[in-house]
């Protein structure tokens, strides 16, 4: 797998908890903004299925979306420190 270098900005403050976060989880910066980058590619193609399920199936219902965040505030919650 080959390597690209490129050149970002960003404001002060976004850049100093960027560097900070990274450092509370022992990574490189170059690794914290590629992680980043991941999940946000990841987050963009569960939107198009999402999109497209939707636009096949018909739109989601009030209870499916209930249900959806129901189960995605269990997971966040085994995720936090601590969580048995």
């Amino acid at each position: 797998m080959g390597v690209e270098k490129m050149s970002v900005s960003f404001d002060l403050e976004l850049g100093e908890a960027i560097r900070e976060s990274a450092g509370e989880h022992g990574s490189s910066v170059s690794s914290w903004l590629a992680e980043a980058a991941r999940d946000r590619l990841r987050r963009d193609a569960l939107q198009w299925a999402l999109d497209d399920w939707q636009k096949e199936f018909g739109a989601f219902t009030p209870e499916e979306i209930a249900e959806a965040n129901r189960k995605l505030d269990r997971a966040a919650a085994l995720r936090q420190p601590g969580a048995a």
